[in-house]
């Protein structure tokens, strides 16, 4: 018999089959993936293992093409890092930073959502890094960097306050963001926190290096940078690197669009630095 909607169920029989209706199939799902780990080789040929959620609708769950590169830009420029304090956001697995930390970096300050298994994993990462100071053998606590949960546009009272010293409230010398353009609808909150974050000194950096995924879509990706000289941010391309194959090797469109990482840099302009001094 055929039920109405609007028909209580006269037997358990029909009520056990209406109610069968309403459930997914036990495979209507696809399980969720393990998580994974990946690797990074440094120029001095020392190995660093990358832990990743299994999966992660914020895209934690990949090894991004921006944080390989933006990581070998500062093995290849170290004074960049050196001696200076940084912030990462949307990090991921972390890797610009540990290896920021590692090439001595004052303070690291590595955040992404405040995601309690994102979270953990980053510290693991960190933790399981005998090249970040204060980190021996893959145990022991390290000494300049620290990880938190931290949600774009927010107050960022609790990051600035990671800063040593004299520092603490003015702002990090460097920030990151590898691969974080794809968020079109979240690129003003992006460049709040830049504005709230970045120390306003000649020398402080935003290095934002990315792909785009979506190469019909690259217009949207860039015009972050128009919204941040809207912003009165001086915005300069420092770096482009062409990998050998996509990230995602089936992705449609461009495959020279796909292939390739830019890296750009957000400083203040002169006049804001002298006003602030």
């Amino acid at each position: 018999m055929a039920h109405s909607p609007d028909r209580e169920p006269e037997t358990e029989t029909e009520a056990a089959i209406d109610a069968s209706l309403f459930q997914d199939p036990a495979d209507f799902y696809p399980p969720t993936p393990p998580p994974t780990t990946q690797s990074y080789t440094t120029l001095a040929g020392d190995a660093i293992t990358l832990h990743l959620v299994g999966h992660s609708p914020l895209e934690a769950h990949h090894l991004w093409n921006g944080s390989r590169v933006v990581a070998s830009h500062f093995e290849s420029h170290p004074r960049l890092v050196r001696g200076r304090t940084v912030l990462e956001l949307g990090a991921g697995a972390g890797l610009p930073s540990i290896v920021a930390a590692a090439l001595g970096a004052k303070m690291v300050v590595l955040t992404d959502y405040p995601d309690n298994e994102l979270v953990e994993t980053m510290w693991r990462n960190v933790r399981g890094c005998g090249l970040v100071p204060g980190v021996k053998g893959g145990d022991g606590e390290p000494r300049n960097i620290v990880v938190d949960g931290f949600v774009w546009g927010a107050d960022p009272g609790k990051l600035l306050g990671y800063l040593p010293g004299e520092e603490r409230g003015k702002g990090f010398d460097v920030l990151l963001l590898a691969d974080l353009l794809f968020r079109h609808s979240e690129h003003g909150n992006m460049l709040r926190t830049i504005e709230q974050t970045l120390k306003k000194d000649r020398e402080s950096k935003a290095f934002v290096v990315f792909t785009s995924y979506r190469p019909w879509l690259q217009h949207k990706d860039l015009a972050f940078f128009d919204l941040a000289r809207e912003r009165g941010f001086v915005v300069e391309k420092v770096l482009e690197k062409k990998m050998d194959r996509p990230l995602f090797e089936k992705d449609p469109g461009d495959v020279e669009v796909l292939k390739t990482v830019t890296g750009w840099v957000l400083t203040w302009p002169e006049e804001v630095c002298k006003a602030s001094s």
